[in-house]
């Protein structure tokens, strides 16, 4: 195996380790999404509504508090679609870079065939 195949091969196994950062983020803002939608579905339920500020529980508007959490979901919501966008690349150069090298492995089999011939 040549060095540049060698180059790739580790360049691939970046590129996995980066999925699986991407997709631990991603896991991570589903979750927050979540929790969330939760605390949105409890406000609508519930007579009164509070809001933990560093040590302390501070009593607050309903609908601002369902306004800021609202806001925090379109927020994630837009880290998530940009983690998608990102997953997707990422994919597509791994799979991309996978098949380059599993040519260049083919190359060298054949190769290899032919010299034992």
């Amino acid at each position: 195996m040549n060095k540049e195949t060698e180059e790739k091969i580790n360049t691939l196994s970046v590129l996995e380790q980066n999925l699986q950062q991407l997709s631990a983020q991603k896991r991570n803002f589903q979750n927050q999404i979540i929790e969330l939608e939760s605390a949105i579905e409890e406000l609508n339920i519930s007579g009164e509504s509070f809001k933990i500020i560093g040590n302390i529980m501070v009593k607050v508007d309903k609908t601002s508090l369902k306004e800021e959490l609202s806001s925090k979901k379109q927020i994630v919501n837009v880290r998530i679609n940009s983690i998608e966008k990102q997953e997707k690349s990422v994919k597509d150069r791994a799979k991309n870079l996978q098949e380059e090298i599993m040519s260049e492995m083919d190359v060298v089999d054949e190769n290899t065939k032919k010299k034992g011939d």
